[in-house]
């Protein structure tokens, strides 16, 4: 075609391609094919041409205005989120369940903004119009908050990199939702003891939960105050019977949640006799509480499931106490024990509980209950609770015992606790 005819403007380029005339552009020192939305090869329209043309030399005109001035070149929400989780966990900083929670918001935000949005462009009136349409789904807003805590996450590693320009984070300045925190469930002592009887005399009635260490799985959590993943990835040399410690630490089969995770906390003379006996009469495998399901020996999935199970036994509703209570409840309790003939310090408590200090066993894990029991060691003896556990809560036990054959145990334990 002729250029002079003025059908053609200077930079576009026309090519002879199988008896169709395609359209090139110039950009620079490349020659770039002007694709129409939608097709891959070089369009054949010369009005769609000249406007894939104009919008690339725009393009080219903001990078080189970009890098004048010292500006970030643009990156798409998508792409880089892709990336920042890569690098996320090659730095090997969160567990896999935090890391698929971050990947769970991002996709969300991609869904919400395009996955070609600039992040340069994702303002405070986004980032707000996201939150409401988040809150729109019916989700909390604790949870509004975790994926709005993911996407500035996100942009304070493009600000180290340079995607962004230091100090842009639209979600750092956007009025945020406020978190809702009531106190979590947990269980004073007496109530601490009565769930531990009933795991002694609970046996599984499905084979979903029919683990041989039922009551030393509730006794590890309620007498350690370790994380739900932390005890079911302890180790058989993690616990010693000599020293009398239990160490959580990481390795193979499991991280841990925070440096200050990896800790070692007294083994209590009520976990030694239970842990003891367990280990002379069962020996596990190289993990305290192994699962075979698959056939080789893996780490123990899904262990709510089972201190629910224990726990409707004697009247709890399914969901109502969890290993996160039991957490709890050890905290609560150690609270009330004495180290060397005084109240024990919040902040070896907090150490013990895998803190970096006492500030959470305060603001959250900390609970004041009904009972005083003071002592030197964290025990849960359902003999001790005769005057607080009244006699219908005693009779649970007699339930579980009668379900299970051992109705004569229960008695047992029934007249001890009078």
């Amino acid at each position: 075609m002729s250029r002079g005819a003025g059908r053609i403007p200077p930079g576009i380029y026309a090519r002879d391609q199988g008896g169709a005339v395609r359209y090139y552009g110039r950009i620079g020192d490349r020659r770039v094919p002007l694709v129409a939305l939608g097709e891959k090869r070089a369009t054949t329209s010369l009005e769609v041409a000249i406007a894939a043309y104009g919008q690339l030399v725009a393009a080219e005109q903001k990078a080189q205005l970009r890098g004048l001035y010292g500006l970030p070149q643009p990156v798409g929400l998508a792409s880089y989120a892709a990336a920042h989780l890569v690098k996320k966990a090659q730095a090997k900083r969160v567990t896999d369940q935090s890391l698929a929670a971050d990947q769970l918001h991002l996709e969300r935000a991609v869904v919400f903004f395009g996955a070609a949005r600039e992040l340069a462009t994702i303002d405070v009136p986004a980032v707000t119009g996201w939150i409401a349409a988040l809150r729109d789904r019916g989700l909390g807003n604790e949870t509004i908050r975790k994926h709005v805590h993911s996407l500035s996450n996100t942009f304070r590693r493009a600000q180290a990199e340079g995607r962004v320009s230091l100090g842009y984070n639209p979600v750092s300045v956007c009025e945020k939702p406020s978190a809702v925190r009531g106190e979590s469930a947990w269980l004073d002592v007496d109530e601490a003891a009565l769930l531990l009887e009933a795991a002694r005399l609970y046996r599984p009635s499905c084979t979903w939960f029919a683990v041989p260490f039922a009551y030393e799985l509730v006794a590890t959590y309620l007498l350690t105050g370790g994380r739900p993943s932390e005890v079911t990835g302890l180790e058989v040399a993690d616990v010693s019977l000599d020293r009398e410690t239990v160490t959580f630490r990481p390795h193979a089969a499991r991280r841990l949640k925070t440096h200050t995770s990896h800790r070692t906390v007294p083994l209590w003379p009520q976990l030694r006799e239970i842990l003891g006996r367990y280990l002379a009469e069962r020996p596990p495998h190289r993990l305290l509480f192994p699962s075979f399901r698959t056939g080789a020996e893996t780490r123990l999935r899904h262990p709510h499931r089972i201190v629910e199970a224990v726990a409707e036994c004697i009247g709890y509703t399914p969901g109502e106490i969890t290993p996160k209570s039991l957490r709890h409840t050890y905290c609560a309790a150690r609270l009330q024990t004495l180290d060397a003939g005084a109240p024990v310090s919040p902040f070896t408590v907090g150490r013990e509980l895998g803190h970096g200090g006492d500030a959470l066993v305060k603001a959250v894990y900390g609970h004041l209950g009904n009972v005083r029991h003071r002592s030197a060691a964290v025990e849960y003896r359902v003999e001790q609770h005769a005057t607080s556990l009244r006699d219908d809560r005693l009779a649970v036990l007699r339930h579980v015992a009668a379900d299970t054959d051992l109705s004569t145990e229960s008695d047992t334990v029934s007249e001890r606790a009078r």
